[in-house]
């Protein structure tokens, strides 16, 4: 990370809260990657695809006169639909109050911030070949997350607010919380949900998710839960995972890990794969074979796909 220069944000501060002049910091960070991939199968056999990223993030801090830390940020990114920014927000923290954020865009709800699956969203692999998509809380755009400092030792807690929406594809106003507890050393759980309350559908209903970790010397053992539950079974999910994480060393590691996906009615959707590690300094080499099937949560050829991928990124 590199550290350009001090600057003024005062007029930032004058938009929070009447006081004086501070000094904050304005620091920039980015990443890159280069990778390659491919998917296999019966009736499957497509080119290798070689894709690149590249991601800038702009993020400013300060400490106002009255002891408030105020921080914004910016995430630059080419490859997001809503060019210049893949994210941006604005936060107000103190140790005795808490963190309130404002996300102007990439924001979570207090549900969606927990749940990517413990194995890594495997599924998302397979969503170009017919393969299923996860529902969740969003919001992501104009939301509010507030954060509690720790209210028992090794406990916290988050409520989200996503505003209503006009529309017939909007929302009427929705809430969240989660809990999260790091009290035992190595292990970390937590549990979180969110209201699904739509404008003029029959899709109101609740996002819960549920995830722990427990790492014991060089193994690492995760699980997690996601369930989407709405009026109407045929659209419900639930979607279960797993991964075991070994630590060769401090610079490499390798993982195996496994995730399904349900809806009522049809097949499971399951993903299994292994991946592997080797960090050297700010540059990761990684590589996964992964294996899908019933991957669009029905049976046939087609739902049967292999996956593997080869990468190096890069973080400055």
């Amino acid at each position: 990370m590199n550290n350009f220069k001090k600057i003024g944000l005062t007029a930032l501060a004058a938009s929070l809260v009447s006081t004086s002049a501070f000094a904050g910091e304005l620091t920039v960070s980015g990443g890159a990657s280069m990778n390659m991939s491919g998917h296999s199968g019966t009736a499957l056999n497509e080119a290798t695809a070689f894709t690149m990223g590249n991601q800038i993030t702009l993020s400013g801090s300060g400490e106002l006169d009255n002891g408030l830390n105020v921080s914004l940020s910016f995430v630059i990114d080419q490859a997001d639909d809503t060019l210049p920014f893949d994210g941006h927000s604005v936060s107000v923290s103190s140790d005795s109050l808490g963190t309130i954020a404002v996300h102007g865009e990439g924001g979570s709800s207090a549900a969606s911030a927990l749940d990517t699956t413990a194995a890594g969203d495997m599924w998302d692999n397979f969503n170009s070949n017919g393969g299923v998509t996860l529902s969740d809380s969003g919001p992501g755009d104009n939301s509010i997350m507030y954060t509690t400092p720790a209210l028992i030792e090794g406990v916290s807690a988050s409520v989200s607010y996503n505003p209503s929406v006009a529309g017939a594809t909007g929302n009427e106003t929705e809430l969240g919380f989660s809990v999260t507890y790091t009290g035992v050393e190595g292990l970390s759980a937590s549990y979180g949900s969110t209201d699904l309350d739509r404008v003029g559908t029959a899709t109101d209903g609740d996002h819960t998710v549920w995830k722990a970790s427990y790492a014991f010397g060089p193994v690492t053992v995760a699980a997690s839960g996601n369930d989407y539950d709405v009026t109407g079974t045929s659209s419900d999910q639930e979607t279960s995972s797993y991964k075991v994480s070994y630590t060769v060393s401090d610079a490499i590691s390798i993982s195996y890990g496994s995730e399904e996906v349900s809806v009522p009615g049809s097949t499971d959707a399951e993903f299994t794969g292994i991946s592997a590690s080797y960090t050297s300094g700010g540059m990761t080499i990684s590589a996964a074979m992964q294996d899908g099937s019933n991957i669009g949560n029905a049976t046939g050829a087609a739902n049967q796909v292999d996956y593997w991928s080869l990468g190096a990124s890069f973080a400055f």
